[in-house]
């Protein structure tokens, strides 16, 4: 069993409810360009709290010291992120970007967390409710953000088309997208368990 000290757990610890600055809102139906905002008319806020009965955490971490940061690694430690890479996207550094963005932008599951750093720029990550509302995550530099196993969501890129990003994974690096419908997917089956009767109980 790993040990770690009162320090590293405090610094893993994720940013508690009322110091977040990450923000969320319920998407509009518009087919407009998917990198727009998409807010409803009025704004309809989603809070952290709402994120975290969907299984979503985050931290707001400094992105200009990711290389020599204590609290990022007492996060990896605690939460066994041995492999990381840092990745761009943007059409002039990501090989076959349209594509890409195609495929980030399918409502897809994984088998594993998602864990995404933004080391610069900003993006959107999408993720459905219990009542299928599809909730928009705005993710920018510094926001490190941690999606479920099983929880169907998607990923863009907003106007600025530029994105430097650090993906974190337990144990040998998999990023497979399994697009919906995957209501007998094991991984979406063990989300619901653990985390739909909160929804319910919060709707």
């Amino acid at each position: 069993m790993a040990n770690f000290t009162p320090e590293e757990l405090r610094l893993a610890e994720p940013q508690p409810i009322e110091e977040s600055t990450l923000e969320a809102w319920y998407m509009d139906d518009s087919d407009a360009d998917q990198r727009l905002p998409h807010k409803l008319e009025p704004n309809q806020p989603c809070s952290l709290q709402a994120l975290r009965e969907l299984g979503v955490l985050s931290w707001k971490l400094d992105a200009d010291k990711w290389e020599n940061d204590p609290k990022l690694e007492a996060i990896k430690k605690v939460r066994s992120y041995n492999y990381t890479e840092v990745i761009e996207i943007s059409p002039d550094r990501l090989p076959g970007y349209a594509d890409k963005i195609k495929s980030f932008y399918e409502e897809h599951i994984h088998t594993d967390e998602e864990i995404r750093y933004i080391l610069d720029g900003r993006g959107y990550f999408d993720v459905r409710d219990i009542q299928d509302r599809w909730i928009r995550i705005q993710c920018a530099k510094g926001d490190l953000i941690v999606l479920p196993e099983g929880i169907y969501h998607r990923f863009t890129l907003d106007t600025n088309d530029y994105l430097k990003a650090m993906r974190l994974f337990v144990g040998v690096p998999v990023w497979t997208p399994h697009n919906r419908p995957q209501e007998e997917n094991p991984s979406r089956l063990n989300y619901l368990k653990a985390f739909g009767k909160q929804q319910a109980a919060a709707a």
